[in-house]
């Protein structure tokens, strides 16, 4: 018995054509009933489908009708089937991000990429980072810093000069944004259950916004991230195509 699929798709017009196509040509279930679920966009509405789908324990097949597509297999209107039956599987963690307000409340998000901070206005943040109770960096001068999963170092992480992470690692990338002091520091590598804190200092003159996957929560004054082990994401991808070729691939461009 072929596999019950549920399509999603993102609002591009290439998503909604490649929606059109293979619907027609694939009985559709709603994502609650599905085997596997389709989603048909780039890397962006990968990350929303998972975050939508985190309560279900289905597995997702990205076809990439984005831009980047680092997440999604190729898009191919034939042969969906047989691709998922020979599809691997990887799981990824997210990390869990608790960030503090100046007036007091606290917002809490799931990040499957990264957990980043960045400055509000003109001024330079001032941080100071604490890795499982311990003070590591008692100021830390800069645009910005984040805490990258293995899965998410390729993207922002990457950018910043931060270390590419192989897909099994049981490890995090702690990176700066354009750290001005120390001039040199470009960061560390932590044990996956690592908690990490940052504090912001002089948060009236030096405002900070935190990021969890693009999920924003303003005037920070504190943001807590570690990594939630009681959360799974499946992604299935092509033999030969996963995420783990994926990282050694983009170490050798």
């Amino acid at each position: 018995m072929p596999p019950r699929l549920a399509f999603l798709a993102s609002a591009a017009p290439d998503a909604q054509e490649a929606l059109a196509a293979l619907t027609w040509r694939h009985m559709t279930v709603a994502a609650e009933e599905a085997d596997v679920i389709i989603a048909l966009g780039g890397d962006g509405f990968m990350l929303q489908t998972l975050h939508a789908t985190q309560h279900l324990d289905t597995p997702v097949y990205g076809m990439n009708r984005g831009t980047v597509g680092f997440l999604m297999n190729t898009y191919q209107v034939e042969g969906l089937v047989e691709r998922l039956d020979k599809a691997e599987m990887a799981v990824l963690n997210p990390l869990r991000m608790k960030a503090t307000r100046s007036d007091g409340t606290v917002s809490e998000a799931l990040a499957i990429n990264e957990v980043s901070l960045l400055r509000q206005g003109a001024q330079a943040a001032k941080l100071r980072i604490i890795v499982d109770g311990k003070q590591r960096l008692d100021e830390l001068v800069c645009d910005g810093a984040m805490v990258s999963t293995p899965a998410g170092s390729t993207a922002y992480n990457y950018s910043a000069h931060g270390p590419i992470l192989p897909i099994g690692a049981d490890v995090l990338a702690l990176t700066p944004v354009a750290a001005f002091r120390p001039r040199r520091w470009r960061g560390a590598l932590l044990p996956k259950a690592s908690h990490v804190r940052f504090e912001i200092l002089d948060p009236e003159r030096r405002p900070v916004m935190a990021d969890a996957d693009s999920r924003s929560v303003r005037n920070v004054v504190r943001v807590d991230i570690s990594s939630a082990r009681d959360v799974a994401h499946k992604l299935l991808f092509d033999p030969g195509h996963g995420l783990e070729e994926r990282l050694i691939r983009e170490q050798f461009v």
